[in-house]
């Protein structure tokens, strides 16, 4: 494993290694990722870094991805073989330490988990999962207008938003669900109706 890159380095090297529509896209999540840090107070240069690499392994093959799993002991589930949709998260959390430099284990969960999230979440982790379901070039998904304001008003209730649709999307067009998705909601569901009766 080399030095950890800075942010120049980091941004010339995905301009080479993703798709022009990727790249832009990338971009976009680590500037609403920075945002968000900021609005939330916690490190904006991490939040900058893990949009950066959430997707660095995005254009590998299914099979590249799994060996690089298997190499570091991240266990694939059996809806995840083959399924680069969701093997790039795992993937790039590897790719990000061992091809890039970072060691921060904070930034590797967020690259990691930005896909399904998981319970318990670290803000950072929120942070960019959120960023990638709300930055500006993104258009399709519905309530995209109401979830980018409680994106910066309640950080919590924007991710059960962006979890709620996700599984309302994937569970209507028939796409199976990562069980890792369905649990983090359920998790996150549980934690409001807590503070609820609080």
């Amino acid at each position: 494993m080399g030095k950890e890159l800075d942010r120049i380095e980091l941004i010339r090297l995905m301009e080479k290694e993703l798709k022009y529509a990727r790249f832009v896209h990338t971009m976009a999540v680590a500037f609403t990722a920075t945002g968000l840090a900021a609005c939330y107070g916690t490190d904006i240069r991490k939040a900058e870094i893990a949009g950066i690499l959430h997707d660095c392994a995005k254009y590998y093959s299914a099979d590249k991805m799994e060996n690089l799993c298997k190499k570091e002991g991240i266990r694939i589930s059996d809806i995840e073989k083959g399924n680069t949709a969701l093997l790039h998260s795992k993937a790039g959390s590897v790719l990000a330490r061992t091809k890039y430099g970072v060691s921060d284990p904070e930034i590797l969960d967020a690259i990691r988990f930005h896909t399904t999230g998981r319970p318990g979440m670290t803000l950072l982790e929120k942070i960019i999962f959120i960023s990638d379901y709300i930055e500006p070039g993104r258009n399709s998904a519905p309530r995209l207008d109401e979830i980018r304001k409680m994106a910066f008003a309640d950080i919590n209730e924007a991710l059960r938003m962006i979890l709620s649709d996700t599984l309302r999307y994937l569970n209507g067009s028939g796409k199976e669900v990562d069980p890792m998705t369905q649990k983090t909601y359920d998790y996150y569901l549980r934690e409001e109706s807590a503070s609820d009766l609080s």
